[in-house]
């Protein structure tokens, strides 16, 4: 298994673990019959909680797909495990960031986690 490829199981362990605070600090008022309920998720930390979660789960299908084409076409893959584990050093300082409710940093740093992302979609044809 490449780095990259634990990189994406990073992110998945990333996506589901920003959400786990808001749970256990509201645990008293969670109620795991209705995780979804969008009450208990109304405003701050666990609004911000749940925004880190769902955006998690929004960039994960582009990285997981940049990450196996670029392994499929044979990009070398020192190049695909450096942008991986620099796209997922990103995911998480972005979740610190939403939590932390850093909102101007956070984008700052969605913009370089997405640019990770797609430099790892696009090396195929840069290195091609």
């Amino acid at each position: 298994m490449t780095i990259a490829e634990l990189c994406l199981l990073g992110m998945v362990l990333l996506t589901l673990l920003v959400v786990t605070p808001a749970k256990v600090s509201g645990r008293r008022e969670f109620d795991n019959a209705y995780p979804r309920d969008p009450g208990f998720y109304i405003k701050g930390p666990r609004a911000r909680a749940l925004g880190a979660h769902q955006n998690g789960l929004e960039a994960f299908p582009l990285f997981a797909a940049a990450v196996l084409l670029a392994e499929m076409r044979g990009v070398p893959q020192h190049m695909i495990d450096g942008l991986a584990l620099a796209f997922l050093g990103a995911r998480i300082a972005y979740a610190v960031c939403y939590l932390g409710d850093r909102p101007t940093l956070r984008s700052i740093i969605w913009t370089l986690a997405f640019v990770c992302n797609l430099a790892i979609f696009l090396l195929p044809v840069l290195v091609g």
